[in-house]
């Protein structure tokens, strides 16, 4: 399964040309096809240059980069928790998601209407965020009353769940996300089924004006959702939406002196991906042989057979062993052969974490 994004924010702050930019990147991708899973969802590939060496190593039949699921979430408006917009169309797409990506207008434009009628990208924020916050106190007073039911029955597990949902409301009563608190791993399992809203971690995305794009230093807009961010522990990428619509257009190569004539390394697209991944403390492993070499998302601190499980339920299941050797290690050595021959190849079992770039292969039983 694809890691799921939705992208949230206001009208005209540019959320819409960003996704259309992600669309078609999609569809310009060589490796990845683009998949159009309904009319607001875009999957892409995950950058990762890493894929390209191991590729030209074994020469496989196929490469396979891991993907990335964009969600446009469309109706988003003062008043969305109340039915407003698209109401509650619109937070059940968004309970869907593994993280937000909230889009947020930084750049001046007479003519692009703002719908407070001037940029104020610290208030968009505030305006989505209290609409989430109802969204998710509505759906805890539920569970609370049923929880209070349950309270009669004596069993403890209905007394601890009470308390943290008396906690989660208090925060939410305050104007504060869920993911605010400091909640234990058990306590976060017996709310975990809520799916709330605040409770997902955010990635802001500050998006200017073309001519800012390498340039936004000196933009108060830009200054103020930095320091929003870095005061809830957020991640923020900087990005111009028009850019990126113009970037998805290129072929590869021309992408390439685009970027570069504009002074950057890479798109914004991947640099939201690549932020995404260090917000949800994601890493990459890889599998390489000559049928395909491939790109796989695990959790940073999994273990090898769960990270066997991400390929099938029996390689988990069966998991034997694992033959491991470091990206870094094998590339410096050109090959598995020499990897072996140089005592780079480990063999790994069940309590081995695995690492950011490990080439795996695993032994199982099924």
């Amino acid at each position: 399964m694809p890691l799921k994004t939705g992208i949230v924010g206001l009208p005209n702050v540019g959320k819409s040309t960003l996704f259309n930019a992600i669309t078609q990147a999609g569809a310009e991708s060589a490796n990845y096809p683009f998949c159009t899973i309904d009319p607001n969802v875009g999957v892409v590939e995950v950058p990762d240059n890493r894929l390209q060496v191991l590729s030209d190593m074994v020469n496989p039949n196929r490469v396979v980069p891991t993907a990335f699921e964009f969600v446009d979430i469309a109706g988003l408006v003062k008043g969305a928790s109340r039915g407003e917009g698209l109401g509650n169309k619109f937070l059940s797409h968004i309970r869907e998601v593994d993280a937000i990506v909230h889009v947020v207008r930084c750049f001046e434009d007479e003519n692009i209407t703002h719908v407070a009628g001037k940029v104020d990208p610290i208030s968009d924020i505030e305006t989505i965020n209290l609409e989430l916050i109802l969204a998710d106190l509505e759906t805890v007073e539920k569970r609370l009353e049923k929880t209070k039911k349950n309270l009669k029955s004596g069993d403890k597990i209905f007394k601890l769940e009470y308390e943290v949902l008396e906690k989660i409301k208090n925060t939410l009563e305050n104007d504060q996300p869920s993911r605010s608190i400091e909640l234990t791993n058990d306590e976060k399992m017996l709310v975990r089924d809520l799916h709330l809203l605040t409770m997902k971690p955010v990635l802001y995305v500050a998006n200017v004006s073309e001519e800012q794009v390498n340039d936004f230093d000196n933009n108060p807009y830009v200054k103020q959702v930095k320091e929003f961010a870095e005061a809830e522990g957020a991640e923020i990428v900087v990005i111009s939406a028009k850019v990126e619509a113009e970037i998805a257009e290129l072929s590869a190569e021309d992408k390439q002196l685009f970027l570069e004539d504009l002074g950057l390394k890479e798109s914004g697209l991947d640099r939201l991906i690549k932020a995404a991944y260090r917000l949800l403390g994601l890493i990459t492993y890889f599998t390489a042989g000559v049928q395909e070499v491939r790109a796989w998302t695990i959790k940073k601190g999994t273990k090898a057979p769960q990270a066997a499980g991400v390929i099938h339920s029996d390689f988990e299941r069966g998991f034997i062993r694992a033959e491991v050797v470091g990206y870094d290690d094998l590339v410096s050595v050109g090959s598995m052969a020499k990897a072996k021959e140089k005592g780079l190849l480990r063999l790994e079992g069940k309590d081995y974490v695995v690492q950011d770039g490990d080439v795996m292969h695993f032994r199982f039983n099924v």
